[in-house]
């Protein structure tokens, strides 16, 4: 009988690992810049390996917050920026020049483009 109550603990453990996991998963926000920004950003370009992804951002729009695995980014465009990075809440201003590449870590963010010109860039996103 002892075994048989190890045994049934074990199994509504594992039952509630499981059921924790996947609620949590299913609360997760998808951050895909294509669903929660599609105003500004395109899909130009996917295979099993990278995703690359055009943004044209307007002077003085804002883009909802998103998220972008670890990549390059080509700044097609010169453009002044405000980027508020999530969870910390950090806010940076950045001046992009035009023909310059970046490679940036995984991040969630939200970016205001506060210059006068439009922001164009191409994000390369490697896949894992």
């Amino acid at each position: 009988m002892k075994r048989q109550g190890k045994s049934v603990l074990v199994c509504l453990g594992l039952i509630l690992s499981l059921a924790t996991y996947f609620s949590f998963d299913s609360n997760r926000e998808d951050l895909d810049p294509l669903k929660v920004a599609p105003e500004t950003h395109k899909l130009v370009f996917e295979n099993p390996l990278v995703r690359v992804i055009e943004a044209k951002v307007p002077p003085g729009h804002m883009e909802r917050k998103h998220s972008h695995p670890h990549g390059l980014t080509v700044y097609l465009a010169d453009f002044d920026s405000e980027i508020r990075t999530f969870p910390d809440g950090k806010v940076t201003q950045a001046h992009r020049k035009f023909g310059s590449v970046v490679w940036s870590e995984a991040i969630v963010h939200e970016v205001r483009n506060t210059g006068t010109t439009p922001s164009h860039a191409l994000r390369i996103e490697l896949k894992n």
